[in-house]
């Protein structure tokens, strides 16, 4: 697929190029498995956020959404709900914007994030390793999305969640829980009580080995069995 052409600012050019590339797929999945996993020890409570990042994160949307050059129907109602979410998120470090509409907002962007890269990943082609890297960086989406989701639970009906979790941390706080759940681990030490949040636990539960079990196993048994790539488009040239 080739990279959309015409914008005019360079860095979106390059990152929706990025987003085009099989390997953008694996670096992307590398920088989110350090943001979920390596860096949250190391930053100091109540600053799991940066203007930087934001930013960074917002330029990123943006070009992915436009990335999906060959669905443009999910282009024109995607960034519409991007700009909004990214409006909000943004905005929120210049104007007083209610917790809540920033976690809510910050999760939609993450929805977002979840279809440019299953859409980068399941679109036409052969499924090479980039593209099972692409599918990992989904799964780990997930159990950012459901942490941003047990946060925002916790923001509307505060004690919904017992134990060792501090709602100050906002998301942060619920990255643990959410991989626990999302893995079936399930240590027990952080609990749901409100019915929303068990509701949102008990689906976590069921996505996480569906989706392993499902879209990853298929992938890499299309990866790895010959001959089960799918079929070129009509227009390539063929080699004899």
């Amino acid at each position: 697929m080739a990279p959309a052409r015409g914008h005019r600012w360079p860095i979106v050019s390059a990152l929706t190029r990025f987003w085009a590339d099989d390997k953008g797929l694996s670096i992307f999945s590398a920088l989110l498995l350090v943001m979920a996993f390596v860096l949250p020890p190391f930053v100091p409570p109540d600053s799991g956020r940066s203007l930087i990042g934001d930013i960074i994160s917002a330029l990123l949307l943006v070009s992915g959404v436009l990335a999906l050059g060959e669905r443009k129907l999910a282009r024109l109602v995607l960034m519409p709900v991007a700009l909004v979410a990214l409006a909000v998120d943004l905005g929120s470090w210049f104007v007083p914007v209610p917790k809540t509409w920033v976690v809510a907002m910050s999760l939609v962007s993450l929805l977002l994030f979840l279809t440019v890269v299953l859409g980068q990943t399941l679109r036409s082609g052969p499924i090479t390793y980039h593209r099972l890297q692409g599918a990992v960086a989904a799964y780990v989406l997930l159990g950012v999305i459901w942490a941003y989701a047990y946060a925002l639970v916790e923001l509307l009906r505060p004690g919904a969640f017992s134990g060792p979790v501090s709602p100050a941390d906002g998301p942060r706080a619920f990255l643990y829980f959410s991989f626990v759940t999302l893995t079936t681990v399930g240590y027990g030490d952080v609990l749901p009580v409100h019915s929303a949040a068990r509701s949102l636990a008990n689906l976590e539960a069921v996505t996480g080995p569906l989706y392993l079990a499902i879209l990853i196993a298929r992938l890499v048994s299309v990866a790895v069995a010959p001959g089960r790539h799918p079929k070129p488009d009509a227009a390539a040239p063929r080699h004899t």
